[in-house]
């Protein structure tokens, strides 16, 4: 018997957890994979695209070549370039001789800080969400992992004590009074984290926050459309346009025409620019329309696997409502940091073999599993399983 019990005490340290919530907990996850994911191509694409219309720019030269006159010396085409290349207007013939209708090409020259402007802007959710609810929720997650890990080796430790009291007795019935009294009395009971939890419930700051951050990713693609559709497309397909350069000094010279073709060269750049955009945001969008209805949902598995720590009953006492609320943001971040949660693995692996043992309906709590790994008799009285309580803590 005295090697069955040393066996037992054995089996029941080697569940209890470490305690290393020093380093353990600095790689909190505080944006959810398809938040990062959202982030890394919103930010970075435009800034990638930046860089291919600058590299194309200084590796061409000019980005627009002007057909000047036979007469004209190198000087005077380099002028013309450059004075159609700061004006980029096209003149385009009006109905009477003489006039000239003005059309403004900038959206080609304002190319490369337009993406610098929308990756900026893409960037503000970011920083709405690193500032603003951040601080808050790493302080949650910290928490509620050192608590569930607390009261799951709360539990271990119950059933060491248990075994002790078991192995001391030489009367059963007395052990299973002891645990039938714990269970009337409610001592097995932690409310600290289930009350916490249950104030977040309550509570809509890092949900709202998470709305703000998705809606203003929608709102800045839509303006990204308006932009795109009403500028770029007006200028999409035109590769050639009419400059006039007599202007200022040059306004009463003769030998200068009045127009001259000017060639935009980078026009492949700026297309291939243009579609890119709206393709990668168009992607975007499913993504980020699924991040929000996320937030409509609760994702009970986390909380289904802790339901057999004896103190934590938040699903059976049916506590979940709306699930728009601080709390879902939580589960859903505490399912991002799974690997912070050394319990959540232990907790899996009894709830796979609870399934697979002949006594599973005797079984409510890591208590009564771990009881019967001990070697304590698993056939217990049908009423002294877990009694749940309606009533909210």
């Amino acid at each position: 018997m005295s090697l069955a019990h040393a066996a037992a005490e054995y089996m029941l340290s080697d569940a209890l957890l470490p305690d290393r919530r020093g380093p353990r907990l600095k790689g909190l996850r505080l944006e959810l994979p398809l938040d990062r994911i959202v982030k890394f191509v919103a930010v970075g694409f435009p800034l990638l695209l930046m860089s291919l219309a600058f590299a194309q720019e200084f590796s061409s030269g000019s980005p627009i070549s002007c057909f000047s006159p036979s007469n004209f010396s190198a000087r005077q085409a380099a002028y013309v370039d450059s004075s159609c290349w700061d004006s980029l207007v096209h003149h385009q013939q009006d109905d009477e001789p003489g006039r000239y209708q003005l059309k403004s090409l900038w959206p080609h020259k304002a190319l490369p800080y337009s993406l610098l402007a929308l990756a900026m802007a893409m960037y503000l959710p970011v920083l709405l969400w690193q500032y603003a609810a951040a601080p808050a929720l790493s302080s949650d997650l910290l928490f509620i992992i050192s608590e569930l890990d607390k009261s799951y080796n709360r539990s271990i430790r119950l059933v060491q004590h248990m075994v002790k009291i078991r192995h001391k007795s030489s009367d059963p019935h007395v052990f299973w009074d002891e645990l039938d009294k714990a269970r009337t009395e409610r001592y097995f009971e932690f409310p600290l984290l289930e009350r916490y939890l249950a104030c977040k419930q309550r509570s809509h700051s890092l949900v709202a926050t998470y709305l703000l951050r998705n809606s203003l990713l929608l709102l800045f693609t839509s303006a990204t459309y308006l932009y795109l559709g009403h500028f770029h497309l007006d200028v999409f397909f035109q590769k050639e346009f009419s400059c006039s350069v007599k202007t200022e000094l040059l306004s009463n010279e003769t030998y200068i025409p009045d127009l001259i073709t000017c060639r935009l060269t980078s026009l492949s750049v700026f297309q291939i620019v243009s579609l890119s955009t709206i393709a990668t945001y168009t992607l975007l969008v499913p993504v980020i329309i699924y991040n929000l209805t996320r937030l409509c949902r609760w994702d009970k598995r986390l909380l289904s696997i802790y339901e057999m720590l004896p103190a934590f009953d938040l699903l059976s006492r049916k506590m979940l409502g709306c699930p728009i609320n601080d709390l879902n943001v939580i589960l859903l971040f505490l399912r991002a940091n799974i690997s912070e949660l050394i319990s959540f693995s232990w907790l899996s692996v009894l709830c796979v073999l609870k399934d697979t043992t002949t006594q599973k309906h005797n079984i409510d709590t890591v208590v009564d599993f771990m009881t019967l790994l001990a070697g304590l008799e698993p056939s217990k009285p049908k009423h002294l399983t877990r009694q749940v309580s309606d009533e909210n803590p």
